[in-house]
């Protein structure tokens, strides 16, 4: 028995060691594609193999683990948004001796805002694997309806084109819906020259969001977007919206839905002369772990590598892959978000935030921005209480972290 047993904890022990523990927060889908790339890497039978686990609060799971000691895994994927304020809690290990043990994981291979977003002074946190964005879908058969497809001549639609079909749909038919609002304003606040911090203090209530949300009022007061309470992004998929503002995962699910003629273009904008695309990044990254061995690092390197090379996979989900090797290659070109990797101008477009406390403002505008475009509330009103709400959860975030010390 207790040969059975010191047998048992030994094989354990071996089995912890030659297997990578990779955390994702990547549900439903995304989270199919992932293990299928996992189980391709596997079958190259690696001296390390890797096991994924998904689950949908992973951050809630890694305070968790992370406040104990215990249990961290060896791997993660994170959001851009979340490396500042890991890096500044001092919680993540640079990617040093795994961009040594794989010397093509460089800046060089990657597009260039999902390699620039784990560089925090000069150390590099994270190695990217994609870039996800909002993006605008267009019903070709609606553009045709209404004689508007000159509006995609330059891959960009003005706020003032849209207006011009004001009391020009049929009953039933909107312009745009208001699928991801929230991205849909940090982008315009690029678009109009502005952005969300001021010498690292949060901009909110300022003239540029305000006239950000004026535009975005002056679509809705027209009735061309998609009425309060409705599904727009639904609505799009039946046939009824001629522009869909979602994400490039999206394209995965409106290809599904039979006899919508769908194409994908730039979000729309003041000015063809600057447009915008908010975005994020999935990436991978290290906690801190006392036991994680430099054998364990090595293959998490070969892991990365394979990733960077064999990643076409993750095309199908959607998403804007990282890697220069994949979204150059020609198979790549058949997914409808190689538009966006097409030339620089593109590229360019895509807009990764990485303000500290980018996420207290987004989960403040996810309150308040669809009640302010609607004209629930004032756009003066909404802006002071958003950024009071902004400025309210830094002060208990620094507050806590000096508790902490």
């Amino acid at each position: 028995m207790l040969v059975f047993v010191a047998a048992t904890v030994l094989s354990g022990c071996g089995s912890s060691k030659k297997t990578i523990t990779f955390w994702t927060p990547l549900t439903g889908d995304d989270g199919a594609y992932m293990d299928q790339l996992v189980k391709d890497y596997n079958a190259t039978n690696p001296d390390i193999k890797v096991k994924h686990i998904v689950t949908s609060d992973m951050y809630t799971k890694l305070s968790t683990v992370l406040n104990s000691g215990k249990g961290i895994p060896d791997l993660a994927i994170i959001h851009a948004d979340r490396v500042p304020g890991y890096v500044k809690q001092g919680l993540l290990e640079p990617m040093t001796n795994v961009m040594n043990a794989q010397p093509e994981l460089k800046q060089d291979n990657y597009l260039p805002q999902a390699w620039s977003v784990g560089n925090i002074d000069n150390m590099q946190y994270t190695i990217p694997l994609d870039i996800h964005s909002v993006v605008m879908y267009y019903n070709k058969d609606l553009l045709k309806k209404y004689n508007v497809e000159n509006f995609l001549d330059d891959n960009v639609v003005t706020f003032d084109e849209m207006l011009s079909l004001k009391g020009k749909l049929a009953q039933g038919d909107y312009v745009v819906n208001d699928a991801l609002l929230t991205w849909i304003v940090f982008s315009q606040v690029q678009n109009f020259g502005g952005d969300i911090e001021d010498n690292g203090k949060p901009a909110v209530d300022t003239p540029v969001m305000k006239q950000v949300f004026e535009s975005l009022k002056q679509i809705n007061d027209a009735g061309l977007m998609t009425p309060t309470g409705e599904d727009g992004y639904l609505m799009f998929q039946s046939g009824n919206v001629l522009f869909s503002t979602d994400g490039t995962w999206s394209s995965t699910a409106h290809a599904k839905v039979e006899g919508l003629n769908f194409g994908v273009t730039n979000v729309y904008s003041p000015t063809p002369d600057k447009f915008t695309n908010r975005a994020s990044s999935h990436l991978f990254t290290m906690f801190n772990k006392e036991d994680r061995t430099d054998e364990k690092e090595q293959g998490i390197a070969a892991f990365l590598e394979f990733i960077r090379k064999n990643s076409i996979k993750w095309a199908e989900a959607g998403q804007i892959v990282a890697s220069k090797d994949v979204n150059s290659s020609p198979d790549y070109q058949k997914y409808m978000q190689s538009f966006f990797t097409k030339d620089d101008t593109e590229i360019q477009s895509l807009h990764i935030y990485t303000y500290e406390y980018y996420p207290y403002i987004s989960e403040a505008l996810d309150t308040y921005a669809g009640d302010i475009v609607r004209g629930k509330i004032s756009i003066d009103e909404g802006l002071k209480t958003i950024q009071k709400t902004v400025e309210d959860k830094i002060a208990q975030s620094e507050q806590g972290e000096e508790a902490g010390k």
